[in-house]
Parts: C-alpha cells; structure tokens; sequence
C-alpha cells in the first residue's frame, strides 16, 4: 500500500489538529502515525488506499476548526505496514 510523509505548517499545534487527524484516518481506514514537531508543525504518516490518502492529504489542508494550515507538503515514502493509526508524543 502507498506511504506519504506529510509536514504540515501553520497554526496546527494546540489545535486539536494530531487527535482531530487520527480520527478522520480511522474514518478512512488510514494506518500510520501523526506527531508534534520541535519547529511547530506536525508530522505524519499515512498508510492505505489511494484514493482514501488523497482524501486524507486534501483534509490535512483544511485540518480541524481552529488550525490555519500555510502548507501541506507531501512525499511518497516505503511502505511500513502500519497496523493502526497512533498519536505520537
């Protein structure tokens, strides 16, 4: 299954944004992680369908209520056959 690596800019910390993201990957059937950064944005791996990735990235560009997202930036990665979707601390 594909892999991206997404780093997300902006206003996402303190937003709900990593809980709010592990949820819409549950609803999509997305496996992979989502972590805070030390330079403010949040990082995150997702793993599944195409099609439901896309969809992901597109949700990442708006994020939760209060997020202001600047940038969203996106590569493919190998697969890590992710079993589930974590918050990482």
């Amino acid at each position: 299954m594909p892999l991206y690596q997404l780093k997300i800019s902006g206003q996402v910390q303190g937003v709900s944004y990593r809980y709010s993201t592990k949820k819409r990957a549950l609803e999509l059937g997305i496996t992979g992680m989502v972590k805070n950064q030390p330079d403010g944005t949040v990082y995150a791996e997702i793993e599944g369908e195409e099609e439901a990735l896309q969809t992901m990235i597109d949700w990442c560009r708006q994020g939760p209520a209060y997020a202001e997202v600047q940038s969203v930036e996106v590569e493919s990665a190998p697969e890590r056959n992710y079993n589930s979707f974590e918050i990482i601390r």
